[in-house]
């Protein structure tokens, strides 16, 4: 993390350009997703070296010169457009805002699941709930709503949520099945598709789905799809409810994308209950994106944005971790790193646990 280490090496006046990027930061987002939604940055690109007039733009369009021209404008200000002649042109960053994966379900995401409850993140930190989670339903947490989300609210939250494990998935199996489990526990399974990974990978291996009855829903819905039925299997529990059962004695527990949805007690208490349904020689396999672990400026700056979706909309108590701080939770939890694989995907560290000797 040696980017952050010292002071940024700008002047005074690009930090002062900065300070007011920041103050209409709103106004950029909205600008650029209107950009790519009204297929303006596409139409742009597809213009070619020669670039596209604002007639021609509107000729293109249901919308007025005005508009679009407003939008231009702005485009031109943050970076995403250059003009020349009247003609515009995609610069490189409105290259990858239309054609980066990453870029795209990121904007989606903030835009249909944060963007409304960010406006309570004030209260939310004030009062240490996610007060703006109300703008997407009446649950206390996100969790137990994300299967009667809005189509495309839920569309946008599972891609952002996928986009990021998948990228994982090739690399981890091998690690996962070094150690040749019979039997895998995937504590918050959601939809499933870590275990229909796992069973396309393995064709003995069993899987047990940990979650809440509506994720289990959906993802017994699809080992029906993927004819893994009779080797995955659901356990409808509460994770925050220590009287719920916890799979006993598996060879392997398998935890990824979870535990940064809990606050740090809550995350000492899982694993307390993880470790006590170990065996000696079961493992305990954490799969997180920590923000001190990327490799790049911009993953941490992704990352820690995150912690703020947690804060205002998931739950309000939660974050994406500082990796000691996650060292320190599976210590007290009477757990032990016995591998540290960091740079797995898209910026995840695997550790993988096991239980400390009596």
């Amino acid at each position: 993390m040696s980017f952050y280490q010292s002071p940024k090496k700008i002047s005074a006046y690009e930090a002062k350009f900065e300070a007011q990027k920041i103050a209409f930061a709103p106004v950029s987002f909205q600008v650029a997703r209107c950009l790519s939604q009204f297929g303006l940055l596409l139409q742009i690109d597809k213009a070619g070296e020669q670039g596209i007039h604002l007639e021609q733009l509107t000729q293109l369009n249901d919308l007025s010169e005005y508009a679009i021209h407003v939008l231009l404008d702005m485009g031109l200000s943050m970076g995403l457009l250059w003009c020349k002649d009247e003609h515009y042109h995609l610069d490189k960053t409105g290259h990858f805002l239309l054609h980066d994966d990453m870029a795209s379900k990121n904007l989606n995401f903030i835009h249909d699941v944060c963007y409304q409850g960010l406006f309570e993140l004030e209260a939310s930190l004030k009062n240490g709930k996610a007060e703006g989670l109300k703008h997407l339903g009446d649950w206390e947490t996100i969790y137990p709503g994300l299967s009667q989300l809005p189509e495309q609210v839920k569309k946008s939250w599972f891609e952002f949520d996928h986009y990021y494990s998948d990228h994982a998935f090739e690399s981890l199996l091998p690690l996962i099945f070094r150690s040749n489990p019979k039997h895998i526990v995937d504590v918050g399974g959601n939809t499933g598709k870590w275990a229909f990974a796992c069973t396309s990978y393995n064709d003995s291996v069993n899987v047990t789905i940990m979650d809440l009855p509506g994720q289990l829903n959906v993802a017994m819905k699809n080992a029906k799809l993927h004819n893994v039925s009779d080797r995955v299997h659901p356990l409808e529990t509460d994770l925050l409810d220590s009287n719920k059962p916890f799979y006993q004695q598996a060879d392997l527990y398998w935890m990824s994308q979870f535990l940064d949805c809990f606050s740090k007690a809550q995350i000492v208490t899982i694993l307390k209950r993880a470790s006590a349904a170990m065996r000696l020689d079961s493992e305990l396999c954490i799969l997180e994106t920590y923000w001190d672990r990327q490799p790049y400026e911009a993953g941490a700056y992704c990352v820690n944005a995150t912690s703020l979706y947690f804060t205002a909309i998931a739950n309000g108590n939660s974050r994406m971790y500082h990796s000691k701080d996650m060292l320190k939770m599976i210590s007290e939890a009477g757990l032990y790193v016995d591998e540290d694989v960091d740079n797995i995907g898209l910026g995840h560290t695997l550790l993988r646990c096991k239980k400390k000797p009596n």
